[in-house]
Formats: structure tokens, C-alpha cells, sequence
């Protein structure tokens, strides 16, 4: 399996509940109807108290295919450039990490 891996950060304008409610509500749908995706994840940041590492990011998506090839065809799919076009609503494009992996399961 391949796997897109996205680590985002809010807009500076957006509260905590905005950001949430966007991206899980709006943009969440929107990602799913993703064709050839085989699983849609959102990893929301949770701040713990006392915790002396701050946050870097405020979420993590991340998005399965069954190969490169369904991957590249999702890219040039209408939905994609739908879910694409909705991030300027909620992410802060300057604190944004990417990449496409494969997972090596040790546990």
C-alpha cells in the first residue's frame, strides 16, 4: 500500500473549534470522495497539559492507495482538485510537511 502523509497547521485566523470543524466536516467529506482511496485518516492534535513538547503541527491526514498508479489517477481527478482548492479554507500553507511512503510494520 501506498500512503500520502500530511502534516498541517491551522490558519493563524482560525480557533482551535473552527479548524477542527472545517477540516473534519468540510474538507473531510470532500477528501473521501477521493476516487481509488482505499482509507482516509485524520490525526487531530490534542494539547496535554505540563507537556514540555510543544506541538508542531496541528493534524495529520493521511491517505491510502492501493498503488502509485491509483494515487496518480486520484491527483487528476476532479475530487482531488476539489479537496485541494477547499485547504486554502482552513491550512496554513507555509507549516505544511508531506510525503508518500509505504509502511514497514515492526509491531
Amino acid at each position: 500500500m501506498i500512503k500520502i502523509v500530511y502534516c498541517i497547521t491551522k490558519k493563524p485566523n482560525l480557533s482551535d473549534a473552527e479548524f477542527v470543524h472545517h477540516w473534519q466536516d468540510i474538507h473531510g467529506p470532500k477528501g473521501a470522495r477521493t476516487p481509488k482511496l482505499r482509507k482516509l485518516v485524520q490525526s487531530h492534535r490534542i494539547n496535554i497539559r505540563g507537556d514540555k513538547y510543544p506541538p508542531a503541527y496541528d493534524g495529520l491526514a493521511e491517505l491510502w492507495f492501493d498503488s502509485i498508479e491509483d494515487l496518480l489517477f486520484a491527483r487528476h481527478s476532479p475530487e482531488w482538485q476539489d479537496s485541494t482548492e477547499d485547504e486554502a479554507n482552513f491550512i496554513d500553507f507555509t507549516k505544511v510537511a508531506y510525503f508518500v511512503t509505504e509502511e514497514h510494520i515492526i509491531m
